[in-house]
Order: C-alpha cells, then structure tokens, then sequence
C-alpha cells in the first residue's frame, strides 16, 4: 500500500522543482532526504520495509536511522520502488555496495531515459570489485539518463544536523553535473564538479580501508604523529591506485580524496573507524559485523582493493596490513610492526 500523499504525486507540489527519488532509507539515505526536503524538493524516500514506509509517514523520524531529526514535509515515504521513480526528475541511490546491483535489477524496467541516476554509495561491487557506476550503467545505462556519483566528507549525521558541508558531484555529462550543483546546493551543503568519476569513486571507496587503519591507531593509543604519517601514506597509496587506474592525481587532493579520507579517519561517527578501533580492542571480525546495524564497506573494499593492486602492478603496504588483520590472522599490533619495519624509500620514489 502507498505512503505517499496524493498531493505529491505531481511535479507541482515544490513550486517549480521536480520530483527526487532517494532510494535507500539508511542514514545516507535519510540525511539527503532531509538536506534535499528541506530545500523544497519533492522527495521520495524508498526504504525496503513497509513498517519504516509507514512510520516515517506517521512521524516524520526514521525509526532505524537518524531518528533524532524530523523530515520535511515535502519528503513522503514509500516500500515500492516504482512508485518511488515513477515521475521522479533524479533517482539517487543510497544503497550499500552489496545490494546495489539487485536494487538496480529491481528497478530496470521502471526507469526511464529522462532521469538521471546519481550513486551516494562509497565501496566496490563484492566479488567483482567494479565501481557501483559501472554497476549502475551495465543494468539502468540503457535506459536512465546520465550518471553521476556524489561523494566527498560527507557524515550523514553531520548533513542531517545543518552542519556546513561540502561535497563533489562527478559525471561524464558535465551539464548533468552542473545541474546536480546548482540543484542540490543550499547553505549548508555546497557541491562542487569534477568530470573525473573513476577518481571520485575510487576515492570514496579506498579511504574506508585507511579508516579502519585509523580505528585501530587510536585504539592502540598512538598519537597524532602516527595518524598523520597514516594519513599521509595512505593518501599516497589510494592516488597511486587510481592513476594506474586510470584517475586524475588531482582529484585525489580534493574533496573525494583527501577532503573524505580526513573526516572518516577522524571521526568515530565512521563505521569503518570504529571497526579498526574494535578489531584493535581484540573483538572479533564476524562479532562487530553481526553488531554493526549498517555495512562497514571498507572491509569488502579491502578485498576488492588487493585483486586491483595485483592486477596494475602497485604496492598498498596499509592496504596489504589490513587485509593481513581481517582475513589472514596478523594482530594490529603486528600490521604496525610491519609496516614501521619496512625497507627504506625516498618519499617522492613513486
């Protein structure tokens, strides 16, 4: 059964603005609805179970996720995924990375060539390790619009709250790119453009893996010197990822590299921080998991991450430590080990 009132069913209800759908009512999901919603967009919040359709109709708060804050009232919700994209101008997706590919399935024959499709996920398709926009265009390409992905330091319970934010949006399309900025920008959250899509994305998928490096510095009771170093190296190991890739270095200086890496390694409102800090205080990897409400996606980043770096040949000794203390049974305090350890390099040798 719809949740969505009648009277914003139509493009009118927001004076000229034109229908949103955000498909995936999590955090992510939620706090765009807020940010979008409160800008007078009429928004369509997808969530996967009716009873969260229907009590965010009945109270304006999502029950799982940032209940604290009211939606707007211009953001109805809705269990049914066509209803959701029926009409809407923009179909956001803020899916995690393991349910994208069906949640697009799910979609396919209900999209239509004039909506353009935007990816809010940060992480790699599990098993295949393809970005989620490649993902998005092999099954909704043919038939959406154009593609963009929104990434950046972007906390949720942050935007959520009106705390100044400021993101990327990246497309091929530059003018859907400039449309996203111009329409999806308010006071407290500013996007910017960059046609670069292989490095936004990249970026927002491998800083989860420094993140939980992160975690588990703090857990272990380094200090500032060693979360820079940290950050720093990790910074380079990502860049030189993506250039073999394919991305622009540049790219990497900004808001999806080193703007995200910096508010998720420092943050403990990071899942994939608190993870690393967990994994540090000597819990188990299956436990955090099974405690975690939402997908810490740097840990099936961290796979996806390794096969790519053997596959162009780059050395990612960060990378390679966590990998060691998530599946191959190397203790954090090891990883470091290894890592201080390591043979002498000149910094600028890349």
């Amino acid at each position: 059964m719809s949740t969505i009132p009648a009277e914003s069913r139509t493009h009118g209800t927001s004076g000229d603005k034109r229908p949103i759908a955000i498909i995936g009512a999590g955090s992510w999901g939620t706090a765009l609805s807020i940010v979008l919603g409160g800008a007078r967009h009429p928004v369509r919040l997808w969530a996967r179970r009716q009873e969260v359709a229907a009590a965010i109709s009945r109270t304006r708060h999502n029950p799982d996720y940032l209940s604290e804050f009211e939606l707007p009232g211009s953001v109805s919700a809705t269990a049914d995924p066509v209803e959701a994209v029926e009409g809407a101008h923009i179909i956001l997706l803020a899916v995690p990375s393991d349910g994208m590919r069906t949640t697009c399935e799910e979609l396919a024959l209900h999209v239509g060539s004039g909506q353009g499709i935007i990816s809010a996920a940060k992480g790699l398709e599990h098993g295949s390790g393809r970005r989620l926009s490649e993902v998005i265009g092999e099954i909704l390409g043919r038939r959406g619009g154009p593609i963009a992905v929104l990434s950046g330091p972007n906390l949720a319970p942050e935007v959520a709250a009106g705390i100044a934010t400021v993101s990327v949006v990246a497309s091929a399309e530059e003018a859907f790119a400039r449309e996203v900025q111009v329409s999806f920008s308010t006071p407290r959250f500013r996007l910017y453009t960059n046609p670069d899509v292989l490095g936004v994305e990249l970026g927002g998928a491998l800083k989860n893996i420094i993140a939980i490096a992160a975690g588990a510095c703090d857990a272990l009771g380094f200090g500032d010197n060693t979360k820079a170093a940290l950050l720093t190296r990790g910074l380079t190991e990502i860049t030189r990822l993506g250039v073999a890739l394919g991305a622009r270095a540049e790219t990497f200086r900004g808001l999806s590299g080193v703007g995200d890496l910096v508010a998720t390694c420092a943050s403990r409102k990071s899942r994939n921080h608190r993870l690393g800090y967990d994994l540090a205080r000597g819990r188990k990897l299956a436990e955090i998991l099974a405690d975690m409400a939402q997908v810490a996606e740097g840990v099936e980043t961290t796979r996806a991450a390794r096969r790519l770096a053997e596959q162009v040949g780059v050395e990612m000794p960060i990378m390679a430590a966590v990998h060691a203390v998530l599946f191959e049974g190397m203790s954090p305090q090891e990883a470091v080990t290894a890592l201080m350890t390591r043979s002498w390099r000149d910094e600028l040798d890349e």
